[in-house]
Order: structure tokens, then sequence, then C-alpha cells
């Protein structure tokens, strides 16, 4: 349920920053009103006739530049206006985004205290172990598979070769437990490593259309408006890797922190649950 929880309350938030940058965007975009323009300033037409020709989109009515500049243009328009390339790229920034939630989600459900220390699992083999049964405790363990009871078990089967072994072994088991729980939490570095070579991947693709397009677009108002859309492809890709870096990235030493403390708390619980076997002899029936 927290991890659904978890998941919404991030997506929710991520929808809301992206809205809000579009809508500043689009609303940046749009085209300031025209003032009415003056009944004298009409008159003088022949000397400024060849100037209204040779300049197409000062001589269009406050009308045509929004019609030009689309108003600002959609998300949708953007992300088609970059062509096949462009859309690829953008599929790839929203494919990250999706590993981002997913693996966010995962370490949230993974990486906790009751899950690698289950208090079920404590309570018994400590229990055990006033006991002074090693195996009912190794049963316990091998009932509740997990973490702590991986790390337990490693330390119980070789109660028979002396309390160093049982520490060596007990150490050995932490270390490896703790890899997988890092490997886990290292795809959320890797995705706060992919986001931002995706933006800039699209940043190269739009400034790439936009010198196209001023290659091969003849000066004026379509030129401009065309050269603002790659441009507006460009940033909005940079602006989208960049949102999922950061907090995959905050996300990712977060949980690293998290599972070294865990880890830690684990090794120091099982040598405490295990010093008892200090003096044990092994009697064979």
């Amino acid at each position: 349920m927290r991890r659904i929880l978890g998941s919404v309350m991030v997506v929710a938030f991520f929808v809301f920053l992206l809205t809000s940058f579009y809508a500043k965007a689009a609303e940046a975009a749009a085209p300031a009103p025209a003032a009415p323009a003056a009944p004298a300033a009409a008159a003088p037409a022949p000397a400024k006739a060849g100037a209204l020709e040779a300049n197409p989109a000062a001589a269009a009515p406050a009308g045509e530049p929004a019609m030009a500049h689309g108003g600002g243009q959609s998300f949708i328009d953007i992300v088609k206006a970059g062509g096949p390339v462009g859309m690829f790229i953008w599929f790839l920034l929203f494919g990250n985004m999706v590993a981002f939630f997913y693996f966010m989600s995962d370490c949230a459900m993974i990486v906790r205290v009751k899950r690698v220390m289950p208090t079920t699992l404590v309570e018994k083999v400590t229990q055990a172990m006033e006991e002074g049964d090693v195996f009912k405790a190794l049963k316990h363990c091998e009932d509740e598979p997990g973490p702590l009871a991986n790390v337990l078990s490693a330390g119980f089967a070789n109660v028979d070769q002396g309390f160093e072994t049982i520490q060596d072994m007990v150490s050995k088991a932490a270390e490896m437990e703790s890899e997988k729980l890092s490997s886990r939490v290292t795809y959320l570095n890797v995705v706060s490593n992919i986001g931002p070579l995706l933006g800039l991947l699209g940043t190269v693709h739009g400034m790439i259309f936009a010198f196209n397009t001023l290659a091969g677009t003849q000066a004026g108002a379509a030129q401009q408006a065309m050269l603002a859309l790659n441009i507006a492809e460009s940033l909005y890709c940079t602006a989208t890797g960049l949102l999922e870096a950061i907090p995959a990235l905050a996300g990712f030493y977060f949980f690293k922190n998290r599972a070294t403390r865990i880890v830690l708390g684990m090794e120091a619980l099982t040598l405490d649950l295990i010093k008892s076997l200090r003096n044990v002899e092994v009697v064979s029936e």
C-alpha cells in the first residue's frame, strides 16, 4: 500500500512540474496583444511600401504573428515537429521516467528495516538462543527466508567450526546481502545518468533542425516560427532529462545510505545473537 501511495505521489509531483513548466513556456511564447494602429500611420504608404515588402513579418497584421507562432505550440506539436528521431528520443525519455518510478517504488518496498530484519524472526531466534537450541534457531531462519535469515543461517550452520569461523561466515554473508541491496539501489543511479544524456541528445537533435531551418528557409515569419519550435524542442528535452535525473540521484543516495545502515545494524544484531555461541560445544547424539 505504501509502495502504491509513494508512486502516486511521485507521479503527481512530476506531472505538476511538467504541466507548470509547459504552461509557462506556452504563455511566454504567446504574442503580446498589439496596440491599435493609428489612422495617420497608414497615410505615408509610398515611403514605407518597399520596407514593408522587404520584411513581410513587419507588414503582417497583428493577428498574423500569432498564426506564425501558433499562439504557443502545444507539447504534442513540439514532439511531432522533431520527426521520427525526435519522437524516438521522447519515447526513450518517457521510458526512463517509467523506470525511475519503478525502481523508486522497488527500493521503497525492499530497502526497509522490517523487510530485511523481520521482527517475528528476531523474536523467535532470540528465544531459541536463550533456550540454547541452535538448531531450533536455524529452523526458524529456514522457515522465514530473507537477508537476516541468510546471515544467521551462515553462522548457525558453522557452529561446530568455532566462534572465529562463525564471525567470518557472518561477515561474508552480510557483505553478500549488502551487495544484493546495493544492486537494486544502483538502478536509480543508472536512471539519473541516462536522463541528462537523453536530454542532451534531444537538445543536439533540436539544434540540428534549427540550423537546418536557417539554411533551408527564407528569412521571415515562417523561418522564425520554425526556428523557435526547434529550439523549444531542444529545451524541453533538456528540462525533462534534468527533471528525471535530479530526483533519481537524490533517491539513489537516500536509499544507498539507508541500505548501509540496515546492513550494519543487521550484522551487529547477528553478532549479538550468536555471541552466546562463543563457548558452545556441539555434542553429537
